[in-house]
């Protein structure tokens, strides 16, 4: 037996191992130097977008900002009131709206309709 094939013999011992030690999970193989290899690590995705959240939780701000603006203190606040007293979707909408501290600070540098 010449180097090369117990080289192969070597590899294909190490592969059967880590495939026996998976215990019939999935194995990932990765290319490398032209050759498939088993990687013992898989890369954890997340399976939420922090970027598109955090895009909507801005758009959203920014939707209760422009409404304060827009209606006014007073008229926003009995909108809200009026939500108050509605079912429970609309009561969880008014407390989506409540005015904050981030809204109103950008509904103070928008400006007046």
């Amino acid at each position: 037996m010449d180097a090369n094939q117990a080289n192969f013999q070597k590899r294909l011992i190490e592969i059967d191992r880590k495939h026996s030690r998976s215990r019939g999970r999935f194995v990932r193989l990765e290319e490398r130097d032209g050759m498939l290899v088993p990687v013992d690590k898989v890369r954890v995705t997340r399976r939420v977008p922090l970027r598109g959240l955090m895009l909507a939780l801005v758009a959203f701000l920014g939707f209760k900002a422009f409404l304060f603006a827009y209606l006014g203190p007073i008229t926003y606040a009995d909108r809200l009131s009026s939500l108050e007293q509605g079912n429970v979707v609309e009561q969880m909408g008014a407390w989506a709206m409540r005015p904050d501290a981030v809204s109103r600070w950008v509904a103070g540098g928008l400006p007046d309709f």
